[in-house]
């Protein structure tokens, strides 16, 4: 059974990159438009690991953070925040496992993305 993949991001174009990228790659993905939809997926699926964009409508992606961290269901889950550089909040979220900005070559980022996510998965089940 493929991992499951959250995508959360308001940008049609940015959800749909990132998530043909994963399932090119062989994950199963689940995409939201927002936290609030996330948050909804997240009752009926865990996935392994969350990208998010941080600036949306209705729960921005900090807002989004902060409830996955507090509910202990999904507070290892790692998260890679996909951010625009103008907005600078990347720099003050600090609580994502790794950060990508959607103004630069994505398809790189992403793959280093997730090289550095699961890699540090893989080294922590191994750990245990």
């Amino acid at each position: 059974m493929p991992a499951v993949v959250l995508v959360v991001d308001d940008s049609m174009l940015i959800r749909y990159t990132v998530c043909r990228f994963l399932e090119e790659r062989g994950f199963q993905v689940e995409s939201a438009t927002n936290g609030l939809e996330a948050l909804e997926i997240l009752e009926r699926v865990l996935p392994e690991l969350i990208f998010t964009d941080l600036q949306m409508p209705k729960m921005s992606g900090s807002e989004l953070i902060t409830a996955l961290k507090k509910n202990p269901r999904t507070s290892a889950i790692p998260i890679v925040i996909v951010a625009g550089r103008a907005g600078g909040f990347h720099e003050k979220e600090k609580r994502g496992d790794f950060a990508i900005y959607k103004d630069i070559d994505i398809q790189s980022q992403l793959e280093k993305a997730l090289e550095a996510v699961t890699g540090k998965r893989r080294g922590q089940a191994a750990g245990r």
